[in-house]
């Protein structure tokens, strides 16, 4: 077939009507946005002679995605976080704000609230039985060298199951979820299990999506961060632990190879004493650099929308109208 319809005038003119050029009210940057985006579509369905059963079929996908609200598990898995993160490295570049950790994506699993310690945090609630006891610990420094103090380390990550709570019922609050604030020497840790990977589920759209393109949804084990000090640019990151089958084959393409970190058995019996553990367990070090800066729009996290960070925001709120 060789019709084709998008570079007509009627098609054009009706372009411009849709994104509201015509209209006084509304917003010119969402106009420009929509124009944009509508006109592609429409020039895809032009070019690739787009049926209506097809195009039918995407609705009710794209209907599934949201009333199981797996867009955000989508986004990863067609590589749109991965290249925001290209263009914020980009970004930094062009500002010559160089070196520090590499960020990596965020996911959409972080709820906030989540307890908080000094220097030292237990993040497991002991229930999962098939948990290997894990030993995460690390230093945060600038990018000169010096250590940290007080840097907020926010870390979260799957059980054994692949599962995470708050999105898993079976487990309890905030399990494997704690805010560490480093000690005079920048130093965190964390007692807490080694996680699983996780794949999307099966049947899901999001898995009808991958499928198609002939991909998996499965994600290697790995441990997500947030980190954040005055004056420090706030890193967003997580590292993959070494040697699981999928860490360079990670459907939401967040693996950098600075990122793999190795998990070492540790069965020395002193070392279990000071540790004050029951038996052999496995030891991740992750040392963090930070970036230094003074613009205060850096040294937060990006607004999106997160499970409970609205009623954690509220929290913190009350909490300084009290001490006042």
């Amino acid at each position: 077939m060789t019709v084709k319809i998008f570079d007509t005038p009627d098609v054009q003119n009706f372009l411009k009507t849709i994104a509201g050029f015509d209209q006084t009210g509304g917003n010119d940057r969402a106009k420009q946005i929509v124009h944009r985006l509508v006109s592609d579509l429409f020039k895809l369905i032009d070019d690739f002679n787009v049926t209506e059963e097809e195009y039918w079929a995407a609705v009710n996908l794209l209907n599934a995605l949201g009333n199981q609200t797996q867009f955000g598990l989508l986004s990863p898995g067609l590589g749109f976080d991965h290249f925001l993160d290209m263009r914020q490295d980009a970004i930094d570049a062009e500002a010559k704000r160089t070196g520090g950790t590499p960020r990596t994506i965020e996911g959409p699993l972080y709820v906030a609230g989540a307890p908080e310690e000094e220097g030292f945090a237990r993040m497991d609630d002991g229930q999962d039985n098939d948990g290997e006891t894990m030993w995460l610990t690390g230093q945060v420094r600038d990018v000169d060298g010096q250590p940290v103090k007080g840097a907020k380390v926010e870390i979260w990550h799957a059980n054994s199951k692949g599962g995470y709570s708050f999105f898993d019922e079976t487990q309890s609050e905030y399990n494997l979820r704690r805010t560490i604030y480093t000690d005079a020497q920048g130093r965190y840790t964390a007692r807490s299990i080694i996680p699983s990977g996780y794949g999307v589920p099966e049947g899901a759209p999001t898995d009808v999506v991958l499928k198609s393109l002939g991909r998996h949804g499965e994600r290697p084990a790995h441990i997500h961060y947030f980190v954040s000090a005055p004056g420090h640019q706030h890193l967003t990151t997580q590292i993959n632990l070494a040697g699981d089958p999928y860490t360079f084959d990670d459907f939401a393409f967040a693996t950098r190879e600075e990122l793999v970190v190795p998990a070492n058995k540790i069965d020395d019996k002193n070392t279990i004493a000071q540790r004050e553990l029951d038996g052999p367990f496995s030891e991740v070090v992750f040392d963090i650099e930070l970036n230094k800066t003074e613009a205060a729009e850096l040294q937060t996290r990006h607004a999106r929308p997160r499970a409970k960070e609205n009623e954690a925001d509220q929290a913190s709120q009350l909490a300084g109208t009290a001490k006042v």
